[in-house]
């Protein structure tokens, strides 16, 4: 047997893929084998996954589980969808860790902040200058839909406190601490210690300007707790948050958060 768009079809010596499309999806033009990309006369193998798409359409939901299945293996993805995330901030750390984890597939975002997007967050944010004045809750929702239509989004238009995190985020498995504040990056990390054991946390610090690349790294403070930074460059005069450094260190949250999913301490 192969699956191809999450359909179980029988295989049969010499099937070719542009044979298997004429049966499952004869519009295709785009052929995914095993997650990689492949050409319409390849020889398939028993077992083979495969994912036949029509460029411009929205894939289905069983077609981009399809392809996500293919492009990470389906162990990895099968945790991944099964995952939820809370992310505290939605600014320049909150928005790329919040599109970097929906392009990969987690299954669940619990996404909040009070804030309106404001036109001095565009240097840096994953906004748009037609989303100015918009609920930040709202804009970032409408935006990772844009890229994954079937994430489930919770979004949670509030501030934030010591005191609310441990509700807020009671079910989630990862917690993102993406605060630009550094009482509130305390404040988070003592509520998610002292409330919310068990949770994996990854928070950050240090991260302004255009200093060095590799400063920045993520650091193991406590089973399952990490931060990523260098622990020192604080915005201030000259030294401001700009789009390359703290798309650096989102990018590491991200990944240490799809770790800490995959069991990968």
């Amino acid at each position: 047997m192969l699956k191809a768009n999450e359909e179980q079809i029988e295989f049969s010596d010499g099937l070719r893929l542009r044979d298997l499309a004429e049966k499952v999806k004869p519009e295709a033009d785009i052929f995914i084998v095993n997650g990689y990309p492949a050409a319409p006369e390849t020889l398939l193998k028993d077992g083979d996954t495969c994912c036949l798409i029509k460029k411009g359409e929205i894939p289905s939901f069983d077609e981009m589980e399809c392809l996500l299945m293919a492009r990470h293996t389906p162990g990895v993805h099968e945790k991944v969808r099964q995952a939820t995330v809370g992310i505290m901030g939605l600014g320049g750390l909150g928005t790329l860790v919040a599109s970097a984890l929906a392009r990969v597939g987690v299954g669940r975002l619990v996404l909040a902040d009070f804030d309106v997007v404001e036109p001095s967050n565009l240097n840096r944010q994953q906004y748009f200058i037609g989303q100015i004045g918009m609920k930040k809750t709202e804009a970032l929702k409408e935006n990772l839909v844009r890229m994954n239509p079937y994430v489930k989004i919770d979004p949670v238009d509030q501030v934030l406190s010591e005191e609310n995190i441990p509700q807020v985020f009671r079910d989630v498995d990862v917690l993102a601490e993406c605060f630009d504040n550094a009482v509130m990056k305390a404040a988070a990390l003592r509520a998610a210690l002292h409330s919310l054991p068990g949770k994996g946390y990854v928070g950050a610090s240090g991260l302004a300007g255009y200093e060095d690349n590799n400063w920045i790294k993520t650091t193991r403070i406590y089973p399952g707790v990490y931060i990523v930074g260098d622990n020192e460059t604080a915005a201030g005069p000259g030294v401001g948050l700009m789009a390359p450094r703290v798309g650096i260190a989102a990018h590491q949250q991200a990944n240490q958060i799809l770790r800490i999913l995959l069991g990968e301490e």
